[in-house]
């Protein structure tokens, strides 16, 4: 079984509530366990073959993680869009004190373009999807048909027709006993899932209020170069587009919107939100958003108000608050105010994002299965709503954004023209 702290015996098959109270891995380990798969690594070998689709930065840090997670874990082969990343990242990993003689990537199976994923899978037994959102929903079906084991950044899509896709890819998962560990990290961090336990185990009694916030400041921008044509400067700059990313809200926020539906133990039917480019208004930045707005609704008639930005000289916050009828908890303090207080204490190591690996691993050797396809995608899902609704100025329920038929794909992946599509402008714009 997945090593996750309060991890229950076999349940039979839980709610959705129940699903997402117990958290990530601990409730699907405990819902899919099966008999040993027996040996899905190189025959008559200790080794697993890790291959990596997407080098950027996150890329770079999921392998390192990868690697750390197993001693037989060899990374076999890298992919990306771009040569350069793929060499940059390799040399990085190379040079790594802890893991460099785990890095066995020949030049042979270093590959680019918009196929070097088919050919990195072909290569592995444990694929580390890290590439811009758009390309997660094509990915991960590629993997898991070839009967490889996933690690699946967030968010798992920019559009409703990408979450289905997703979706079906979760019940392939489940029918080949394959592993499927999402990038949403604090679903692995050990001091969120006791203080989310606490919450469900009503220490601050009713929920009758959240709060989230996401605001920060500004991040990279590669800029743009002659030579590149517009879909390679939208690629490199995939942040800024939201055919690519999502928006803001969707890449980045999801982790504040996946913890209040963690806590609340279920998603919004419906949400009402407001954005717009204040800051960010220069050509450079794409067609995304620089900030939003909005208020989930949920069945009992809770309410989430959250708040994300991306400026620059401008206060940030990175926070979650739950209210209840006996108390408050502050998430990512890890503390419960009012009739019952508590605090996380703990001087164990709590990595989060090294966490994720580790048991990702465990469950390739156990041969027990982690299948995190509905939570990751339920809370893009989330977030792909609050957009769709500050979009077009309409409030959007659960049920529109699932069933929108609003995609995103471009016409061709070729390198060459691409027109930006249009700012969105709320009350203009329409849902689809």
């Amino acid at each position: 079984m997945s090593s996750t702290p309060n991890t229950p015996s076999p349940l039979p098959p839980a709610t959705r509530r129940e699903f997402l109270k117990a958290g990530s891995g601990a409730a699907l380990t405990a819902m899919m366990a099966q008999p040993s798969l027996g040996s899905v690594f190189v025959e008559g070998s200790d080794t697993i073959r890790v291959g990596l689709i997407g080098c950027g930065g996150r890329g770079t840090g999921a392998a390192f993680n990868a690697l750390k997670a197993d001693p037989g874990a060899r990374l076999v082969a890298m992919g990306d869009t771009f040569a350069d990343a793929v060499a940059s990242s390799r040399k990085s990993l190379q040079e790594s004190e802890e893991v460099s003689a785990q890095v066995t990537v020949s030049d042979e199976h270093c590959f680019a373009g918009f196929d070097a994923y088919q050919k990195v899978i072909e290569q592995s037994d444990v694929v580390l999807l890290v590439t811009p959102p758009h390309f997660r929903p094509q990915h991960l079906r590629a993997a898991l048909e070839a009967g490889k084991h996933v690690f699946c950044e967030k968010p798992i899509a920019v559009d409703a027709p990408g979450v289905r896709h997703v979706l079906e890819s979760g019940k392939l998962a489940t029918e080949k006993k394959l592993s499927v560990v999402t990038g949403l990290c604090y679903r692995y961090h050990y001091a969120k899932r006791e203080t989310m336990k606490r919450i469900h185990e009503g220490a601050i009694g009713d929920i009758v209020a959240l709060e989230t916030s996401y605001n920060i400041g500004g991040l990279w921008h590669r800029g743009r170069q002659p030579e590149w044509s517009d879909m390679e400067w939208q690629v490199r700059n995939w942040l800024y587009f939201t055919w690519l990313s999502g928006d803001h809200i969707v890449e980045q926020h999801i982790h504040s919107l996946d913890k209040i539906a963690w806590a609340m133990g279920s998603y919004p039917v419906k949400c009402t939100a407001s954005g717009g480019r204040i800051v960010r208004t220069e050509e450079q930045w794409g067609n995304i958003y620089d900030h939003f707005n909005t208020t989930f609704e949920w069945e009992n008639g809770v309410r989430g108000y959250s708040s994300c930005r991306q400026w620059n000289n401008a206060v940030a916050d990175v926070s979650d608050h739950v209210f209840g009828t006996k108390g408050r908890c502050t998430v990512q303090a890890h503390e419960i105010t009012g009739e019952n207080e508590w605090r996380w204490r703990s001087e164990e190591p709590d990595d989060m994002y090294q966490n994720e690996h580790d048991e990702l691993f465990r469950a390739v050797r156990s041969g027990e299965p982690i299948n995190d396809c509905e939570i990751m995608s339920h809370s893009t899902l989330m977030a792909i709503m609050a957009r769709m609704s500050a979009y077009t100025g309409q409030s959007i329920t659960w049920d529109q954004a699932l069933n929108s038929q609003e995609s995103l794909t471009p016409k061709a992946y070729e390198w060459g023209e691409l027109a930006v599509a249009p700012i969105a402008r709320p009350g203009i714009t329409e849902f689809v």
